[in-house]
């Protein structure tokens, strides 16, 4: 059984574009062997992130970002169970925040600014699928 997981958090002050890149590369080797895809999002010490996978396989891992220390106000926003993959060609894309139009945000938000804490995991899950439509995700 697929399911598609998407949260948010706040990052810690320590973590800085070298850290995140490190975050991306484990996250790639380690969701490519457990069959985990998905996206991350990272702006103005915010996390949003969609796993997609098996349920036990996806549950592990979000478990592992609840308790992990880089991580604060974790917040799923929404769980559900997929006949299929939304984010199939990426072990772990990273959103291009400089190709990223904040007229994009505005869509969604009443600012220019990711901030998933203030909208409902369905808008925010909309605003994903766009990222995905605009290429504004990079990586694979």
């Amino acid at each position: 059984m697929l399911v598609r997981l998407m949260y948010a958090s706040r990052a810690v002050p320590a973590v800085d574009q070298e850290e995140l890149l490190a975050i991306l590369k484990k996250s790639k080797a380690n969701n490519t062997r457990s069959g985990v895809t998905g996206a991350l999002c990272f702006s103005e010490g915010i996390f949003m992130q969609v796993l997609e996978g098996g349920r036990s396989a996806v549950n592990q891992l979000y478990n592992r970002i609840a308790s992990d220390a880089r991580h604060s106000a974790v917040v799923l926003l929404a769980y559900d169970e997929i006949a299929e993959r939304r984010f199939a060609g990426w072990s772990m894309g990273q959103v291009n925040m400089q190709r990223l139009n904040p007229a994009l945000l505005l869509k969604y938000s009443e600012c220019a600014r990711l901030d998933p804490y203030a909208v409902s995991g369905k808008v925010s899950m909309a605003l994903f699928d766009e990222l995905v439509a605009t290429a504004a995700i990079m990586g694979q």
